[in-house]
């Protein structure tokens, strides 16, 4: 069963959006801006930014300014100050001690090499199959740090795709919180980034639905709040990609705000009425606030963008 705004509590909710500076925001990634903007504007909620760029080589110079000038010109207005993960390292190290002092880390010396004929996850990444689990190899030292995983299916109920389970233990095995390059793995971060900023709801593309689990299990060792969860379609393109630097997605600069806007809400089952797009940016936003409904989004993983995107 879907899981429509009005059946939420009337606390006013708190959505974030959390881009990558990878390149710049596509027909995507404004999906998944509307999406969780409109889901907490439209019940007097606050909306928060944060660039996540833990991944510090995946980080493109200029990339996060292009990002927020890109949003404010296509008319979002964000709640307090831009959050950036390359500064809260302190906060990823605390949690990541928390968890180590209580046994549930381990040490791990595998590469990807010796990784290679592992099976894989439903994401596509490798499940881990324990070899350091009980201890480290003769000679060898720790290269990453994992969390040990607690066996169990998990299961949430998931406001577009319904009811999601998993055994992180069995499907994935236990992944890495800390890399061989010294950096905190996204799934940490993005844990401790939503408790710490009180986000109630997490609106995001279904390309990250295989991650919820994975951080409910992170959420529940650290004794912090499980947010509700919405995952919207993702746009793919005529090759049936999902949109990306990788799969050379264009920059929605240089289209007019309104018509991608306007698009946006037809990708979501809005439904805009004829005419939308051609008028002011502040009538786009005007009607969506009054008409967003979350029962209407698809509920299917991926769908067809528009042509120039």
């Amino acid at each position: 069963m879907r899981n429509d705004a009005a059946d939420a509590p009337t606390v006013p909710p708190v959505g974030r959006f959390a881009p990558s500076p990878s390149g710049p925001l596509h027909f995507g990634s404004m999906v998944a801006a509307l999406g969780s903007c409109l889901s907490a504007r439209s019940r007097q909620g606050r909306w928060l930014l944060r660039i996540e760029d833990v991944d510090t080589p995946r980080s493109v110079p200029g990339a996060a300014d292009g990002i927020l000038r890109t949003l404010e010109a296509f008319g979002f207005v964000w709640d307090g100050e831009v959050v950036w993960q390359s500064r809260r390292t302190a906060a990823y190290r605390e949690a990541f001690g928390r968890l180590k002092a209580d046994g549930q880390l381990f040490g791990c010396a595998c590469t990807r090499k010796e990784m290679a004929d592992s099976g894989l996850a439903r994401d596509g990444t490798r499940r881990y199959p324990g070899t350091c689990r009980a201890g480290l190899p003769a000679g060898r030292e720790a290269r990453a740090w994992r969390l040990r995983v607690p066996p169990g299916r998990i299961a949430f109920p998931d406001g577009i795709q319904g009811r999601i389970e998993e055994d992180v233990s069995a499907d994935v095995g236990d992944f890495v919180l800390l890399r061989a390059d010294g950096l905190f793995a996204y799934q940490l971060a993005v844990v401790v980034d939503d408790a710490e900023a009180g986000v109630t709801e997490v609106v995001r593309g279904a390309d990250l639905l295989d991650s919820t689990v994975r951080q409910i299990v992170l959420q529940r060792l650290l004794a912090l709040p499980t947010p509700s969860y919405a995952h919207l379609p993702v746009a793919t393109n005529g090759a049936g990609e999902k949109l990306s630097k990788q799969t050379l997605a264009r920059s929605v600069e240089g289209v007019p705000p309104a018509r991608v806007l306007v698009d946006a809400l037809r990708f979501l089952g809005q439904a805009p009425p004829p005419g939308l797009a051609d008028g002011d940016l502040s009538d786009v936003w005007q009607w969506a606030l009054r008409n967003w409904s979350l029962a209407r989004v698809p509920s299917c993983r991926a769908a067809p963008c528009p042509a120039y995107a």
